[in-house]
């Protein structure tokens, strides 16, 4: 079952964007230690208003559990949801880094997709794209964009009709960013 996301599922939310991140999450804590990472995103995962927040989450419930999530966003909203974030990570974990712009206006942009290992295979991934996609074009908007740097990923998003428009850097790593129209 997918719905959408709530305050209370931060617990279990948290470990599949650090799962998405990979690297990433270490770079923004400024730390190796999964339990400050936790900590941060757990935080930001539970509070309003910002590009990690439970507002901007679908997850993907199997047996009474989350096994998947993917979170997403208006790009024209980006400055907006991350300052919060990049403002708390510069002053409490010693971020210094500036992140490149990940999307833009006219994009709605899929920030984190990720499904437990456990259920990796069944198409959750699939089906969550889907349900977003859905909730996009109902919200009137018509394109959906992400990031992608590993190839198993950018396979996913080809069968579901995501094309690469361009190359991007963020935060050091390379990524192709990907387009969808809603027709």
């Amino acid at each position: 079952m997918i719905r959408d996301a709530n305050p209370n599922d931060a617990k279990s939310i948290v470990p599949l964007i650090l799962l998405a991140m990979g690297p990433l999450a270490t770079k923004f804590a400024n730390s190796d230690d999964l339990q400050v990472q936790t900590d941060l995103f757990s935080q930001f995962v539970a509070a309003k208003d910002n590009q990690y927040s439970y507002q901007n989450i679908l997850v993907e419930e199997e047996n009474g559990n989350i096994a998947g999530m993917i979170m997403a966003y208006d790009g024209i909203k980006l400055q907006e949801l991350r300052k919060p974030f990049l403002d708390h990570i510069k002053q409490k974990n010693g971020f210094a880094g500036e992140p490149e712009d990940e999307t833009q206006t006219g994009e709605y942009y899929i920030d984190c997709l990720a499904v437990l290992p456990q259920w990796q295979g069944h198409s959750l991934g699939s089906k969550l794209i889907k349900a977003m996609c859905y909730k996009i074009k109902e919200e009137g908007h018509d394109t959906v964009g992400l990031l992608v740097s590993r190839p198993e990923a950018k396979r996913l998003y080809e069968r579901l009709g995501f094309k690469v428009i361009t190359e991007v850097t963020l935060l050091g790593v390379q990524h192709q960013h990907m387009q969808l129209r809603l027709s």
